[in-house]
C-alpha cells in the first residue's frame, strides 16, 4: 500500500514549505530527503558540491532517495531526485508521486540564492536550462501533477488532497 505523498519539483518550487503543511494538515511525518543528506555527510548540500563535486553528491543522494525508510509520511525530494531511475521507482512503489509544477519565470524570482542552495548546475548551465531538462522527467514520473506556480500555500495543499483522494479512489 502507498502511505506516502511524494513531492517532486525544481528547486524552489515549494517542495519542503508545503510538505511541512501538508504533512500537519493530514497527520503524517514529514521528511526532506536533502536534510538527510546533510545529516548523513555533516555538511550542506552546497558544501558537498563545492568540495566533493557533483558526482559524489549524487552517489550520495541516489542511495539515501533509494532507501527512504518511511510509512505514513509527505516526502519532499532534492530537485536532481528525478536523475535516478531506480530510487523514483522505489518512491513510487512506497508512496503517490506529487509533481509540483511552477512556471520558470516563479522559479527564477525564488531562487535568488542559487549560488548557496545546493543546486546541481554544470559550468555555463542556467536555471531555465536545467528546467527544461528536468520538466519532461518530473512529468513522467508524476502520478499527479499540481500546478502550484500562482496558488497560495493553502490553496496548494487543498489541490493536493483533492487529488490524492481522488488517486487513491480509482484503486491504483
Amino acid at each position: 500500500m502507498k502511505s506516502n505523498i511524494v513531492l517532486i519539483g525544481m528547486a524552489a518550487s515549494g517542495k519542503s514549505t508545503t510538505g511541512v503543511v501538508l504533512a500537519k494538515t493530514i497527520n503524517k511525518n514529514f521528511v526532506d530527503t536533502d536534510l538527510y543528506i546533510q545529516q548523513r555527510t555533516g555538511k550542506t548540500l552546497q558544501d558537498i558540491l563545492n568540495q566533493d563535486g557533483i558526482e559524489v553528491f549524487k552517489e550520495i543522494e541516489e542511495d539515501i532517495l533509494k532507501n527512504v525508510d518511511a510509512e505514513n509520511c509527505v516526502i519532499s525530494t532534492g530537485g536532481s531526485a528525478v536523475y535516478y531511475p531506480e530510487a523514483m521507482k522505489a518512491l513510487s512503489e512506497k508512496g503517490i508521486i506529487v509533481y509540483l509544477n511552477v512556471p520558470l519565470e516563479v522559479i527564477e524570482e525564488r531562487l535568488s540564492n542559487i549560488k548557496t542552495r545546493g543546486v546541481i548546475l554544470k559550468k555555463g548551465e542556467t536555471i531555465a536550462d536545467l528546467y527544461h531538462y528536468r520538466k519532461p522527467m518530473y512529468e513522467e514520473y508524476a502520478d499527479i501533477v499540481i500546478d502550484a506556480g500562482s496558488t497560495t500555500l493553502e490553496e496548494t495543499i487543498e489541490l493536493i488532497c483533492e487529488a490524492v483522494n481522488e488517486y487513491g479512489e480509482k484503486g491504483i
